[in-house]
């Protein structure tokens, strides 16, 4: 089978691999063995594909196409290829190979599948009982192994081409993971159409380094890399950088990584505000040309008890609340931007803008340093595990204005039933309002840093933004006119139904 297949056929045969776990565990859970399924799948398929070439060219040289095999890109012992499951998958133990398999691939991929003693498939076991017992465990690995063997899932470059369609397919079953995942999905997933916003108006360029310091599966990183090739001939002349702290999501952040072709990423796993990882070689914080992200909202014991003396000092202009670290992250990306023209979005929730106490104090700060440059609030139910609107911040160094522009953008979306979505349209609009800076009606309005002050440094949209529709002015003596006329055809009514009744005998 070697023509050309398009993405929407591997994505429906990914999908249709999922129905071996419905009704046994929840989505939540086997999201993590599909993924790395995937992964498997497509290394083992790209192994194979390179084998078969070197031995059409050197076939009766085994010694030589197994010294070229060592240069591969991801390095696959003989026993722990997807094949070599395959062909056992009717013998009792699969959870238990495909496990030793994950293990020999980390094992011999050096540092690739590992980052500061973490490795990517640590987290994940297909020797689990959440399968059931043994014999049901068994039965179970062994139709996902079939699945992933169907002529339709054979990912060999010569017959996918590019490593888009693979990403692409990581990504489509992230993104149906998250949408039945309810609320955990947020932990995990930004919706592609908010990535896509915020990598338009970040506007990152060759050359430059991009974190996100609550990366979930990467995926906000991948639209500013994705953003930069697009809009430069496809150099990949640019550097990424996470942290994230949940171990699973991680190990989804690395390989979505691989599966796009980003090699040259760094995702460190841990908790970013109680244990920055991305340090330069003195231990101090690395700055970044672009910080981005779509960090937890409001989350409750964040690390505010050792906030007070963090050695880094991002809290310098104040501790966030106990019980809401909106403004934890928002400090730890304002500490780790580069201070020339480091650029920065990140997504939180409408409080953000207004709640006063320490938040107000930090807000005061952040704004008087002339560091914040835009607010745009969002449409209702676009994320994940939640309904409520979220705005955007874009924060800024070296800023030409004091200015602050506000984008009311909550009323301009595609309603769907469980979640809205924004529309190509909805984007360009934001992203070319926000880039020409002007005030538009009921729209858009650039304030005063005087204006902001007036305001007390409350962030909040419509105090800016007017976007009160004038009711039209009722013409009392038309409407008396339209009863008068609507009541004599009641009359008339009344009269013709009467001729019926009696007609009928009823009167």
């Amino acid at each position: 089978m070697n023509e050309k297949i398009n993405q929407d056929s591997i994505n429906k045969a990914l999908w249709a691999a999922c129905d071996t776990f419905r009704g046994t565990i929840s989505a939540d859970t086997y999201k993590d063995f599909v993924l790395t399924m995937l992964f498997l799948k497509y290394i083992s398929d790209v192994w194979q594909d390179h084998y078969d070439d070197y031995k059409k060219q050197y076939g009766d040289e085994p010694e030589l196409i197994e010294e070229m095999l060592k240069n591969e890109r991801f390095v696959l012992p003989k026993k722990a290829s997807f094949y070599a499951l395959h062909e056992r998958r009717h013998e009792p133990g699969n959870g238990e190979r495909i496990d030793q398999a994950l293990h020999a691939i980390e094992e011999a991929n050096g540092t690739k599948l590992k980052e500061a003693g973490k490795s990517v498939f640590q987290d994940i076991s297909f020797n689990t009982d959440k399968l059931g017992e043994e014999k049901q465990k068994n039965t179970i690995l062994r139709h996902l192994l079939e699945d992933f063997a169907k002529p339709e899932l054979d990912l060999k470059p010569s017959r996918v081409g590019t490593l888009d369609v693979i990403g692409n397919a990581y990504e489509f079953l992230i993104k149906n993971f998250a949408a039945s995942g309810g609320q955990k999905a947020g932990e995990f997933y930004t919706p592609p159409e908010v990535s896509d916003l915020i990598a338009e108006l970040l506007d990152p360029q060759p050359g430059d380094t991009i974190c996100d310091p609550a990366c979930g599966s990467g995926s906000l990183l991948l639209k500013c890399a994705k953003k930069i090739r697009d809009n430069h001939g496809g150099t990949k002349d640019y550097a990424l950088f996470g942290q994230e702290a949940i171990g699973s999501t991680w190990s989804l952040a690395k390989m979505n990584m691989f599966l796009h072709g980003e090699d040259n990423h760094k995702i460190e796993w841990g908790d970013t505000i109680r244990n920055p990882l991305l340090k330069d070689k003195n231990g101090n914080l690395m700055l970044f040309d672009v910080v981005t992200a779509n960090p937890p909202f409001s989350l409750d014991k964040w690390g505010h008890d050792d906030a007070e003396h963090d050695p880094f000092g991002r809290f310098k202009r104040g501790v966030p609340p106990k019980t809401k670290g909106d403004y934890a992250f928002i400090s730890h990306m304002v500490e780790t931007l580069n201070p020339k023209s480091g650029v920065m979005g990140v997504v939180v929730p409408h409080g953000v803008l207004f709640r006063g106490s320490s938040e107000g104090v930090i807000r005061k700060q952040l704004i008087e340093e002339n560091l914040l440059d835009a607010v745009i609030g969002l449409p209702e139910k676009l994320f994940y595990g939640t309904g409520i609107p979220a705005a955007i911040l874009i924060f800024k160094h070296g800023k030409e204005t004091q200015d602050v522009m506000f984008i009311d953008a909550s009323r301009e979306f595609k309603a769907g039933k469980n979640q809205n979505v924004l529309s190509p349209e909805n984007i360009q609009k934001i992203v070319d309002t926000y880039r020409e800076g002007q005030d538009v009606d009921k729209y858009a309005y650039v304030a005063t840093l005087e204006e902001v002050r007036e305001n007390d440094y409350n962030l909040n949209i419509p105090r800016y933004v007017d976007t009160f529709e004038e009711e039209e002015e009722i013409d009392l003596m038309a409407v008396r006119a339209e009863r008068i006329q609507l009541k004599q055809q009641l009359d008339n009514l009344e009269v013709e139904m009467a001729g019926y009744l009696k007609e009928l005998g009823y009167i």
